[in-house]
């Protein structure tokens, strides 16, 4: 049985993809500034030689990144309000993905925090700054500079895992794909147009990293 491709369907509705898309970037880019922050927090209480501060931080380092992100948004959307919390689809798995890219983000912040020298603590101590100066001023900066490479296939993967937002029904660029799918029974052409939008947007993604990678380099 043979089969014509007609994409006239999908350019008709093409637009909505394109909101779509929109939607998944500026799902992914609120995750992810947030995920950043609760991930520079628990990579430096990974390394704390405190047990009461590493202890919470592993744990849910540990358990988020055994949980698929699929169970952590039906939960969040379908069982939190039996509890009493309600948010609205966006805000739901915004807080979810956050969550989830922090747990990710620890680990590629642990790694670059140990690949600094100790001795740059020592100094900054020497001159009179304080922990907190260190950090954020010296640590924080190398740090960043160190895990580039770690955090551009990360950021990507997580902007992928922007398409399970349509799981609860959030107008993002899968969800809209499907919808164009149940509308014109081309299913073939739809999701080709779908996945070439999403490799164009990840390719892209992958350059600009690369290009701040470049720009960051220290010279040697």
């Amino acid at each position: 049985m043979g089969y014509t491709l007609n994409f006239a369907a999908v350019w008709r509705s093409f637009d909505q993809l394109l909101e779509g898309l929109l939607l998944s970037l500026g799902l992914a880019f609120f995750s992810i500034l947030v995920g950043a922050v609760i991930g520079l927090i628990v990579a430096f209480a990974l390394i704390a030689k405190s047990g009461w501060v590493k202890l919470p931080a592993a744990t849910y380092v540990t358990v988020i990144r055994n949980l698929p992100i699929l169970v952590l948004v039906l939960f969040a959307y379908f069982a939190l309000p039996q509890l009493g919390v309600r948010l609205g689809k966006i805000e739901t798995f915004v807080a979810v993905l956050s969550i989830y890219s922090g747990a990710y983000l620890a680990e590629v912040f642990r790694a670059g925090l140990l690949s600094i020298p100790r001795g740059l603590t020592e100094a900054g101590l020497a001159i009179g700054l304080t922990p907190m100066q260190i950090r954020t001023s010296i640590i924080a900066p190398l740090m960043f500079r160190n895990v580039l490479p770690s955090l551009s296939s990360t950021v990507i993967s997580l902007f992928k895992d922007t398409s399970l937002a349509a799981a609860i029904a959030v107008p993002e660029l899968t969800f809209e794909a499907r919808k164009i799918n149940v509308e014109t029974f081309r299913v073939i052409e739809t999701w080709i147009v779908a996945a070439g939008l999403y490799v164009a947007t990840c390719s892209l993604l992958a350059a600009l990293m690369r290009l701040l990678e470049r720009r960051l380099v220290v010279p040697r």
